[in-house]
């Protein structure tokens, strides 16, 4: 049975956007014991990895506030993870999709590139 969570359907969204922009998914849901990462994808350049953040339109906070120092510190380390298991001659890129949503529909889709930086 697919999953049809608030969280689903923004990942599936923007799988879905990356995919048509000419990415190639590589993982969902990838997890280590630092974290998770809800999608990797590459293009001939970057290997990047997304954190996907679904609010309903209206929410006491936004999705991008969800990303704090200390969830990026887990993306860096679970894509840290990633990258000694699978080899990519690819600069790493952190990127953050805040997906806001109605009942099961996406309203819309603000997407940062290279959104933070691994220091």
């Amino acid at each position: 049975m697919p999953d049809t969570s608030t969280g689903s359907l923004g990942e599936d969204y923007v799988t879905a956007v990356l995919i048509e922009k000419g990415y190639r998914l590589v993982a969902r849901n990838f997890h280590s014991r630092y974290g998770e990462i809800d999608i990797i994808v590459r293009d001939d350049r970057y290997i990047v990895f997304v954190e996907v953040k679904t609010r309903k339109v209206k929410s006491l906070t936004s999705p991008f506030e969800a990303v704090t120092k200390s969830k990026q510190q887990k993306i860096i380390k679970t894509a840290e993870f990633f990258l000694m298991r699978n080899k990519f001659n690819l600069q790493p890129r952190f990127d953050v999709a805040a997906v806001e949503t109605r009942e099961k529909e996406v309203i819309s889709l603000n997407y940062l590139t290279d959104a933070f930086r691994v220091n």
